[in-house]
Formats: C-alpha cells, structure tokens, sequence
C-alpha cells in the first residue's frame, strides 16, 4: 500500500484518500536482451514500470522523443500508454507479446530466453530489463491518476524523495546477485518503488496551482474533498459541504471551483460513478443496486450520470 503521509499539517485532511491508494503488481518480467533489439509494449490499462538491471536502452513514446536509460535508471508510465524500449532507436520493434515467456512463479516470468540457456547468462553484451504491469486500486479517470504524466523517471524525482535512491540501488544489486529468489524481491522493490515516484510527484512534482493536488496542499478544501471520498454514497448537500469547510455557502463554492476547476455538485457526481463502477465492475454489482445505494430514483436517471461521466452504459463496466 502507497504510504502518502506528509509532515505538513495542511495535508493531513487528505491522508485518509492518499493512504487507500494500492498499487498491486499484475505481472513481472525479467528480460535478458541482447543487441540488435527493440520492444513495443501496446497500450494497457495497468501502469507499466521498467528498470534497467544491466546494460541500457532507449525509451520512446508516442508523445516523446527517444529518452536514454542507463543500469540503474527506472521509469513509470502510469496510463499505461504505447511505448518501445529498444537498444538503439533505429531498431525495428518486435510486440511483448511475441518474445518466449518462462513462468519463474505465479506472476513472474523470464522473458526472451529459456532458462540456463546461454543467452540467459547476463554478461558484458546483455540487457537486463525488469519489467512489470502494475494496477491501480483506484478508477482510471480519479484525478490523481488523470493527472499523473504519461511518463515519470525516477531519476527526476531521487531528489526530492530519498527513497528512491535506496531502492534503485538495493534492485541493481538483486539484478547483479542473481540469487536465488531475486525475481520475487525484485517485483516487491518494484512495488515500493513506483509508490515512492508517486509520493514524491504528489508532494513535489506537480506545480500546478489549481486541480486535485492543490487540494492536497489546501487544508480547508482538502477536508472537503476527503469528506467526499470518505462518503461516496452520501447526498452531499452544498450546505453540507460548505459546512465542513467552515464556511459560507458562496464562499465555499467559490474556493472549491477555483481550486478544483470544477464546482462542488460535478466533482460529487464524478466520484459517485467512480464508485459506482467500481461496484458494477470489480464487486458485480446490478445496476439497479449501484443506482439506489447512490440515491437515485431511477435506474434510468443514474445511467444518464453515469454516461456522462464515465462516457458509457453502466452495463458496459462488466467488462472492464
């Protein structure tokens, strides 16, 4: 679980929402490469994290020219999106799924060489790449996770959060070990890890002065949004709202459209079809049940709000 609590007493209000924020490894890959060679990852609705082990690479994504990643480096990319990891950019790129994939345990796998085999021993010539697939415990569209940047280097960030450092270096001496057991600790580094790069971007990384993470900073509007999160089901009232604020209704509608970007009554309504989908999606949940626990007078009338928030039926939730 990603550990969000802060020194600074304004953004205690929030911990609550930041300390629910699960960050569970999917799968995970250890790739023993070796040059000519380059690898797309198609776009997925879990993160994607990589670390270079040994060796090096370049990183290249649909919105960014090609970055070089030396052993020891790591990088996030928390939508998920396209990308290609290659040993020179010039290289054409073969799809993940394509390379041959040895179970090591339930969710780990040696990728692009069997095991024992010689192109499985990592010598001066060798890529190693420990890749995984990450998901989040929290609905795609939150806006921690909208506003989270398509790629997040962990060098960027060592700075700011020292942690990040301490497991860059306790995962290249696990890659350089090759112990018994490495991949297992590999993939709970990676865990740890990618929750530091979040940390320290939700603490420091982002500038911005409107938008969820200025709630983060803003004791009074924080207690609002968390309040929120807190009681997804309530029918939260301005009043209501304004009250936990401690502050008038006008005043407290003012402050919250200008930190948020959106008024009071939308970003109630947004995080009610998050959990909603939540419920329909991953607890199956009819969506009659999800419509009257948030209280709706019809199943009709929720489907409308849940459309124009998540931008498709309620029924449709089953399958994502």
């Amino acid at each position: 679980m990603l550990d969000f609590s802060s020194r600074a007493e304004g953004r205690d209000t929030l911990t609550e929402i930041l300390l629910g924020l699960r960050l569970d490894g999917v799968e995970y890959g250890r790739c023993v490469l070796r040059a000519p060679w380059a690898v797309a990852f198609p776009a997925q609705r879990s993160a994607r994290f990589h670390f270079v082990g040994h060796g090096g690479c370049w990183l290249r994504t649909a919105a960014t020219d090609w970055v070089r990643l030396n052993a020891g480096d790591a990088v996030l990319l928390p939508h998920g999106s396209f990308h290609v990891l290659a040993s020179a950019p010039d290289v054409p790129a073969v799809d993940i799924d394509s390379l041959s994939r040895v179970a090591v345990s339930d969710n780990i796998y040696l990728v692009g060489a069997e095991p024992g085999s010689a192109a499985a021993v990592v010598d001066d010539a060798a890529d190693v790449m420990f890749c995984g697939a990450l998901r989040f415990n929290l609905d795609p569209l939150h806006p921690l996770i909208a506003m989270m940047p398509p790629v997040m280097l962990a060098g960027d960030l060592a700075k700011k959060e020292a942690t990040v450092p301490v497991l860059l270096d306790a995962m290249e001496r696990e890659v350089a070990l090759d112990r018994i057991g490495a991949c297992g600790i590999l993939a709970r580094l990676a865990d740890a890890l990618a929750a530091s790069i979040i940390r320290a971007w939700v603490e420091c990384g982002c500038s911005d002065a409107t938008g969820w993470i200025a709630a983060v900073r803003c004791p009074k509007i924080g207690k609002v949004v968390a309040a929120i999160h807190a009681e997804p089901e309530r029918d939260w009232s301005l009043p209501e709202l304004a009250d936990v604020m401690g502050a008038s209704r006008s005043s407290f509608a003012d402050a919250f459209t200008r930190t948020m970007g959106e008024s009071p009554a939308r970003y109630v309504a947004k995080i009610k079809m998050f959990q909603a989908r939540r419920w329909i999606a991953q607890d199956g949940m009819r969506v009659a049940t999800a419509a009257d626990r948030l209280g709706y007078e019809s199943e009709a009338s929720f489907s409308r709000a849940f459309k124009r928030v998540i931008g498709h039926a309620p029924s449709a939730a089953r399958g994502g």
